[in-house]
């Protein structure tokens, strides 16, 4: 008998930019600030990896 399966693909993206603060925090808050407006986009040309996973969909009986 065949089951049903859900599969998550996940793809994941990266980009490195340089950032001048006086903190760690301080850079990333700066970068996350210019992601959210736009200023980097991530596309196929900064794919990183794939990840593929398998869950077996449970039916639930409807109640009569």
């Amino acid at each position: 008998m065949m089951k049903t399966y859900e599969v998550t693909i996940t793809e994941t993206l990266q980009m490195t930019v340089p950032s001048r603060a006086g903190s760690h925090e301080e850079a990333e808050e700066i970068v996350r600030k210019g992601w959210k407006d736009g200023r980097y986009v991530l596309d196929a040309s900064h794919f990183q990896e794939v990840n593929f996973r398998a869950e077996e969909q449970i039916r639930v009986r409807e109640q009569e």
